[in-house]
C-alpha cells in the first residue's frame, strides 16, 4: 500500500502544523517562545489522537530562507537548539512535510494537490504565528472551501492583544471554529462538522 493510501483520511480531516520545526532565533522570539511551547504540548496531543484515527499530519514549515532546505535539515536545525519545541512535535516517518517560502501553507506548496489526493474537506490549523502565517493559511483554507478549526490553545503569537484579534478574523469572517481543545474535542469537532 502506498503512502497516499495508508494516509486517506477517513472523516476529511487533516491537522497541519504550521512552523513548529523551528529554531526560534528571529527577533520577537522570546516573546513567543514559551507560548509557542504550551501550543506545541496541545500539538502534540491533537497529533497522537489523529494518528490513532489514521487521518494524516502534515507539517507546514517555512524554509526560513534556506532554499536549498528540506525535510531532514530543517528538522536537524531546529534540534540543534536549546529549547524543546521542535522535539516536543518531532515529524514521525509518516507525518508529511510541506515547505513553504511564504506566509500561506498554500501559497507555491504542494499542498492544494495533497489534500484533495488525501481526501480532505476539514483542516485543523496549529502552529506559530496566529497573526501571520496561520492567519494566511487559514485565508487561503476558507478560500478553497475547506471547514476549518483553529484551536486557540493550538496556536501561539509573539503578542496576546494579535492572537485574540486573529483568532476573531478566522473565526468571524471565515467561519472556522476557534474554540481551545478543552472546550471542542476533536471528535466532537469532527462529528458536529461547522454547526
Amino acid at each position: 500500500m502506498d503512502d497516499d493510501t495508508r494516509a486517506q483520511s477517513k472523516d476529511g480531516a487533516a491537522l497541519l502544523i504550521i512552523d513548529m520545526i523551528n529554531r526560534f532565533d528571529f527577533e520577537g522570539a522570546d516573546a513567543l517562545v514559551d507560548k509557542a511551547r504550551q501550543a506545541a504540548k496541545v500539538i502534540a496531543r491533537l497529533r497522537d489522537e489523529m494518528a490513532a484515527r489514521g487521518g494524516p499530519v502534515i507539517f507546514v514549515n517555512d524554509n526560513f530562507g534556506e532554499w536549498h532546505s528540506d525535510r531532514a535539515r530543517l528538522i536537524a536545525r531546529a534540534m540543534e537548539v536549546d529549547q524543546d519545541i521542535a522535539r516536543i512535535v518531532e515529524p514521525s516517518q509518516d507525518d508529511f512535510f510541506v515547505i513553504k517560502p511564504q506566509f500561506s501553507g498554500f501559497y507555491s506548496t504542494n499542498l492544494p494537490v495533497l489534500l484533495p489526493k488525501l481526501g480532505v474537506s476539514r483542516l485543523i490549523l496549529t502552529g506559530v504565528a496566529t497573526d501571520i502565517c496561520v492567519l494566511f493559511t487559514a485565508a487561503d483554507a476558507h478560500m478553497r472551501d475547506y471547514d476549518i478549526w483553529v484551536p486557540a490553545d493550538a496556536v501561539a503569537a509573539e503578542c496576546d492583544r494579535r492572537s485574540r484579534w486573529a483568532l476573531e478574523i478566522i473565526g468571524n469572517s471565515m467561519g472556522a471554529r476557534t474554540e481551545p481543545t478543552g472546550e471542542l474535542a476533536l471528535t466532537k469537532w469532527l462529528g458536529g462538522g461547522q454547526g
